[in-house]
């Protein structure tokens, strides 16, 4: 089976070992003609940054690097992005790296154009339609990472420092024109890296699987993105060259983040808080509250979870997928506990509120309260 392909759903994908030699010429398909490269430090002195901005150049793009992008990026990251847009008279933007140069990537071509303060358009009801389309800069998303699928979705999470909260800045023009998914560019990824990506990816897949409503394209999609983890997650963080593995996690990613547009739930809701305070690893945060938020919602999804259970391979009972995800955690080395994770002096009811009033919250097929939402946090501290 090939690994190379070219996929609309909607977003343009050109997936596939190789492909980031296509940069330049995505960047003409999207009309940008001075791309500004947004990144983070930790990548940007790598050879895969050189040897892209040296084809773009070689292309004759002239080309800007961004690379102040911290893990969980905040308002200061975007501000200082798009000033260095500005001043460089860039017309588009390449999004590469992990979620964080993906999502501040996006954010700041999305506030090219607009006049309103960035938190004006957070996802909250209809507020994006207060942005300008004509403002939002085109972007070529390359990610490197298989976990939070921001490649192929329409929002970017950026962190309110003087609130501590985590905020959603959403826009449908906010989607990639071209998204380069190249496996051989998650290679290098330390196996800690590995399962904490790859973890994401699981929890959006199951989320969106779990959440209430009427959507099947989405739960198809979910199903199969929770099968590829289970197939080839461990072999990715076994062997990081094993390139069918990075392909098919970096395939499970995108169809996390192109399923949770059904919604995501509480494993998010209590995650955000705990990324935010504690400055603690999205994924790997996912993954450790995944067991205890299972079990929480087992009233409600106890049936779908016998189904996908029986999709995957496994015995069709709640209690096998819960098993087998217990198993996942441990052998892949995700911590049991916050506690376990590092994380110390939480304050459960200032979290607890804060989760409640999360954008994933609502996705949650059991109602999350506050009382609820502490309960998990002590429980999870272990």
């Amino acid at each position: 089976m090939t690994l190379k392909a070219n996929w609309n759903y909607p977003t343009a994908v050109r997936f596939g070992p190789g492909r980031i030699a296509e940069l330049a010429q995505a960047c003409r398909a999207a009309g940008i003609e001075r791309p500004l490269l947004v990144t983070d430090s930790g990548l940007s002195g790598l050879p895969m940054i050189r040897d892209a901005m040296a084809q773009l150049a070689a292309d004759g793009l002239k080309v800007t690097l961004f690379d102040r992008v911290q893990a969980n990026p905040v308002a200061a990251n975007v501000e200082d992005g798009l000033k260095v847009l500005r001043d460089s008279g860039s017309d588009g933007v390449i999004a590469f790296g992990g979620g964080s140069a993906l999502d501040c990537g996006k954010v700041v071509a999305f506030m090219a154009g607009q006049s309103r303060p960035m938190w004006d358009f957070e996802d909250i009801g209809d507020w994006w339609t207060r942005a300008d389309p004509s403002g939002i800069a085109p972007i070529i998303a390359v990610p490197t990472t298989a976990g939070t699928g921001s490649e192929v979705g329409r929002a970017g999470v950026i962190t309110d420092e003087t609130t501590q909260t985590k905020k959603v800045i959403f826009h449908p023009k906010m989607m990639p024109q071209i998204v380069i998914c190249d496996p051989e560019l998650t290679v290098g990824l330390p196996a800690k890296v590995t399962v904490g990506a790859g973890m994401d990816a699981l929890a959006h897949c199951l989320e969106a699987y779990c959440a209430p409503g009427f959507h099947p394209l989405a739960d198809g999609i979910a199903v199969e993105g929770i099968r590829l983890c289970k197939v080839f997650l461990p072999r990715a963080v076994a062997d990081g060259t094993d390139i069918e593995a990075r392909a098919q996690m970096m395939a499970a990613a995108a169809m996390g983040a192109t399923a949770f547009q059904k919604g995501l739930g509480a494993i998010h809701a209590l995650s955000h808080p705990i990324g935010s305070v504690h400055h603690t690893h999205h994924g790997m945060t996912n993954a450790v509250f995944m067991p205890y938020v299972l079990t929480f919602n087992r009233p409600a999804i106890e049936e779908k979870i016998a189904r996908l259970a029986a999709y995957i391979g496994l015995e069709p009972s709640f209690e096998a997928f819960f098993d087998w995800i217990v198993t996942l955690r441990r052998e892949l080395g995700v911590p049991e506990t916050l506690k376990a994770f590092g994380v110390t002096g939480i304050d459960y009811g200032r979290l607890a509120k804060m989760a409640i009033v999360d954008p994933t919250a609502g996705g949650n097929p059991v109602p999350l309260t506050e009382a609820a939402a502490e309960a998990l946090f002590r429980e999870a501290t272990g």
